[in-house]
């Protein structure tokens, strides 16, 4: 059985250490043969970087790590061409300044390709060592990974001043392609952000944005019959460690670390957190764990948008980038935190989401922590867990204990700020997060109520009210007939009206009606 590439983002690693390699190389093949210059921009630890090791090793000719995939009798092997791979994600720019990292970087490659510098700038410098590299060894290969990394990283409202300056100088760095066209014969480079491109490549105007493009959306990732032929053997040993069958397995994988998507149609695995899971062979927020959403939960609160879900854009939204006004969803979407539900080419809006339960338990979990003011981010996931067992148990009252518990936690200056908007907000999130482990949902347009719990024997139709009668709570749920949808699953069904009182911060009012 093949080893599992964790962690591991080279080709040549991949191939040396037997690992499972998904080949991609077909695409690869398309990509470079059909075009000059392209942008593609994929979540974190997505195989962006795999992507580009990949095309590292072609255009150096290095036809051994490619034996036995699709492209070896493709490719013409006695072609060879310079690579320059730059890759900000290795850059020291946090210690030493972006421009220093820079001139470090290029001196490494002239080094490597025995070229002198005359300039002491970045910018002059990035031009020589292009012209003098391609009429020694011909038209480079230029690879460049992770290019906004210097600005994301300083998206912090303390630390803004230097994400600005960052954009500046990369502006001129990338400002040096314009002019040398004639010495290029592929230019490839990635990041996270397809927003922040559009400030920092405004001269490269003939960059091909494969981001949203179809033809390319399985570049990265895992789809589901690419998932089933190369982990065949891991997939076996699952199913034995968790007693599951194989239909079971697959079941859970999807929806735990699929649902990735950026046309809409086809849907991807997240490499990640698959890898993860056939190494250790548990259900785990493995993605989600590698980095705290701190800087996104920030904007979610600051912007007072929590229901995320279904949420309806243009693909134009994207290609907007002000660093003095973040949009939240664009910046959801390009963390991975968001994905292309579904897409209407004709007026290239698309219906967002989150893309599995991995990321959407999480996100609940920091969003009810930050909202409820739990720094220390430990109770949620058992608070939640508690509630659904009250709720299977027909143990209203604590039901309303535990949802009390945390609305009391709700710091009076935030209370104040946000009033009834931050508890619509707070239950939202609560009752979709209890959807994770029991049927419940919320909803919003008028003439539904503002959530629904079902459990195997009754129905819970909850309303809430602001400031005002747990009693006209329930007159709704009367005059608007909630009840009549689920009368014909025989179920008993209990109307149970809440009201939320500004002074106190927490529940005033619950009345309970058989319906």
């Amino acid at each position: 059985m093949k080893n599992l590439p964790i962690g591991i983002q080279t080709l040549t690693q991949i191939r040396e250490k037997n690992c499972v390699y998904v080949d991609k190389t077909q695409l690869v093949h398309q990509l470079v043969s059909q075009g000059k210059y392209y942008f593609l921009a994929r979540p974190r630890r997505f195989g962006k970087s795999l992507l580009i090791s990949t095309l590292k090793e072609l255009f150096e000719g290095n036809k051994a790590v490619f034996e036995g995939l699709w492209i070896e009798p493709q490719w013409d092997w006695g072609k060879v061409s310079p690579v320059l791979h730059l890759s900000f994600d290795a850059m020291g720019y946090d210690a030493v300044g972006l421009e220093n990292s820079l001139l470090y970087e290029l001196k490494r490659w002239a080094e490597h390709y025995k070229v002198q510098f005359t300039a002491s700038n970045y910018k002059t410098q990035f031009k020589e060592l292009i012209q003098q590299v391609a009429a020694t060894h011909g038209k480079i290969v230029l690879l460049i990974d992770e290019y906004d990394k210097p600005i994301i990283d300083y998206l912090e409202r303390s630390t803004m001043d230097r994400a600005k300056a960052n954009r500046d100088i990369l502006r001129e760095f990338y400002g040096i392609l314009k002019s040398a066209d004639e010495q290029l014969e592929l230019v490839f480079i990635t990041g996270i952000s397809k927003f922040a491109k559009v400030s920092i490549f405004s001269h490269l105007n003939n960059l091909d944005d494969i981001t949203l493009d179809r033809n390319y959306a399985t570049l990265t990732g895992y789809t589901q019959q690419e998932l089933e032929i190369f982990f065949d053997e891991h997939l076996s040993a699952a199913e034995k460690t968790l007693n599951l069958s194989r239909e079971a397995l697959l079941e859970n994988m999807r929806i735990w670390y699929n649902g990735y998507s950026w046309d809409g149609v086809h849907r991807l695995y997240n490499p990640f957190g698959t890898l993860n899971f056939l190494s250790k062979k548990q259900f785990f927020n493995f993605w989600f764990a590698t980095g705290s959403p701190r800087f996104l939960v920030d904007q979610m609160r600051k912007q007072a948008w929590y229901n995320v879900e279904n949420a309806v854009v243009s693909n134009i939204v994207f290609e907007r980038y002000d660093l003095d006004n973040i949009e939240l969803i664009p910046l959801l979407f390009q963390t991975g935190y968001l994905t292309v539900k579904e897409a209407d080419v004709m007026t290239g809006d698309l219906v967002v989401d989150y893309p599995n339960k991995e990321v959407r338990e999480s996100m609940y979990q920091f969003l009810i922590d930050d909202l409820a003011q739990n720094p220390h981010r430990t109770h949620t996931g058992r608070t939640i867990k508690d509630m659904q067992q009250a709720l299977l148990a027909q143990d209203l009252t604590q039901v309303q204990t535990i949802l009390n518990s945390i609305l009391a936690d709700l710091p009076s200056e935030t209370f104040q700020k946000q009033s009834e908007g931050l508890y619509h907000g707070l239950v939202h999130l609560i009752f979709n997060y209890l959807g994770m482990f029991i049927d419940s949902e919320v909803h919003s347009a008028q003439g539904r109520a503002d959530a629904i719990v079902q459990t195997p024997t009754h129905v819970y139709i909850f309303e809430f009210k602001f400031n005002k009668s747990a009693q006209a709570a329930i007159e709704q749920i009367k005059q608007r007939n909630y009840a009549a949808k689920y009368r014909a699953a025989n179920k008993v069904i209990t109307g149970i009206g809440v009201n939320f009182n500004a002074k106190e911060k927490g529940i005033d009012g619950w009345l309970e009606v058989g319906l």
